[in-house]
């Protein structure tokens, strides 16, 4: 894969940004947005970001800096789920932490933000003090958001517990949006203004980039990735009228600034004139070749209407999230079938009448798997892909039936839910199978050059299916269709 983007040079100029930032102040609390670690979004739209591009950047910060991480309480209660993952927002928390921890990183505590009793929080709380986690409560802050002075005042802020920080930066991070990162690094600020702390406040957003152009491909790509949150692109009108010079945010930063302005005003925090003023971000003075990020982008924007149309038959968003992304899809002139790996998909699953996966493994080959009596489609394009990169031949079977039916009867047996042989079985039995066979063993060697393929399949692939196909960091879409539609 080409690369469009400059990862060493981010890695270096976007710490040495925050340290810049971090020097101004006794204490900054830097709110983090998106994810902190495996930025899968970052590295498909700009070719060249490493997933753990943020990671490196602060490894370079790791003596000075502490993680505090956010929880909105109803995302707790609702189970809410992290759809990359299929994990709770919970269970997230407690992966972030593990992470971090495994890391070398310090973890300060978590928040618990906009609590009302929940007994299902009340056993998570419990379950990260077993763990010797620290935890926080904040309840709704009195006033907000428009009553400054209540806010910013013992009834508001004050309310709130106050958490013990020893490190000059001090990241704020959550399993996604709506958590609560930035009440918790005003109220902080609050607290810290009490004790005498020159404390202020920073916004690490990867997305959207400030200095591309508000239609920029990459710029579109986080619209159509916020379509259910119904997040808009928008010229920072702040930053414009006050230093002449176009930059790009998103509606909530610009729609909140002027409250969040007079709040940190409040706090002893007077250095921001525009929304755009408030982040960190460097990551568009790293781009090396926009045709590159360019094209990936639209690839990106396409999935994201894929994944959104699935939702949409899944009961999981409603018809505005899908045409959302379809009217950004208008605007670039590009359709749902710009993914030159549908087509064959689709044609032949038409053909032979049974549903289809494809594979892109260069610019010239797409492989194609075929549902089976044994296998489901996403196996047997996983199998044929490696095979034709390890060059072994169409009639000879990397699992033979002798050892696939002894384990499709035990799940017959065992009412073990999908009658055939899912993807993450199949790698299984290959690891087993690659003890005693030496072409098994290479075959599995180029799983690894699966990494970033694009796929596509005639259906939605199930659950087990779908995240064995990301784990392996295949670029997977499906059409919006059950696979007992097409049986």
């Amino acid at each position: 894969m080409k690369e469009g983007f400059d990862n060493k040079k981010y890695v270096k100029i976007q710490s040495e940004k925050i340290r810049e930032r971090f020097k101004l102040f006794d204490k900054l609390y830097l709110e983090v947005g998106g994810k902190l670690f495996d930025d899968s979004h970052a590295a498909r739209v700009l070719p060249g970001f490493k997933n753990d591009a943020k990671i490196s950047m602060f490894k370079e910060l790791k003596d000075d800096l502490e993680i505090i991480f956010c929880i909105n309480a109803g995302d707790i209660e609702k189970n809410k789920t992290r759809g990359e993952y299929g994990i709770t927002y919970d269970a997230e928390v407690l992966r972030l932490i593990n992470t971090s921890k495994r890391l070398g990183f310090y973890v300060n505590s978590v928040v618990i933000t906009l609590y009302k009793n929940q007994v299902s929080v009340d056993k998570f709380i419990k379950k990260l003090e077993r763990n010797g986690i620290k935890t926080y409560i904040h309840t709704f802050t009195k006033g907000y958001p428009t009553d400054v002075e209540t806010i910013v005042s013992e009834e508001g802020y004050g309310a709130n517990p106050y958490i013990e920080t020893t490190k000059p930066l001090i990241l704020v991070n959550a399993p996604g949006p709506g958590s609560g990162k930035l009440a918790t690094c005003l109220s902080q600020i609050y607290h810290e203004n009490k004790r005498g702390v020159n404390a202020g406040y920073a916004k690490f957003e990867t997305f959207p980039v400030w200095n591309l152009p508000l239609k920029h491909p990459v710029n579109m790509a986080y619209e159509a990735a916020t379509a259910d949150l119904k997040d808009v692109n928008m010229i920072d009108p702040f930053h414009l009228e006050e230093y002449k010079k176009t930059a790009v945010n998103y509606n909530r930063d610009i729609e909140l600034f002027p409250v969040l302005k007079n709040i940190l005003n409040k706090v002893g925090v007077d250095i921001y004139k525009s929304p755009t003023d408030m982040g960190v971000n460097m990551i568009g003075s790293c781009i090396k070749d926009d045709v590159v990020v360019c094209e990936a982008a639209k690839k990106e924007i396409v999935r994201r209407y894929y994944q959104e149309t699935n939702n949409y038959k899944l009961g999981l968003s409603d018809e505005d999230a899908y045409q959302r992304i379809k009217l950004l899809m208008n605007e670039l002139n590009i359709t749902e079938n710009y993914l030159d790996v549908i087509a064959p998909a689709l044609l032949k699953s038409e053909k032979i009448g049974v549903p289809v996966v494809s594979l892109k493994l260069t610019k010239k080959k797409i492989i194609t798997g075929k549902q089976t009596d044994l296998l489901t489609a996403s196996s047997s394009v996983v199998l044929n892909a490696i095979k034709e990169l390890s060059k072994i031949p169409d009639d000879i079977d990397l699992l033979s039936p002798k050892v696939i039916e002894p384990i499709l009867r035990m799940k017959k047996d065992l009412n073990l839910g999908c009658e055939r042989l899912q993807l993450n079985e199949v790698l299984t039995a290959l690891s087993i199978c690659s003890a005693t066979n030496p072409m098994v063993e290479l075959a599995i060697e180029k799983l690894k050059k699966l990494k970033y393929c694009e796929a596509h399949s005639t259906y939605m692939v199930n659950n087990g299916d779908l995240k064995a196909l990301k784990s392996l960091k295949i670029n997977i879409t499906c059409e919006p269709k059950f696979l007992s539609e097409i049986e």
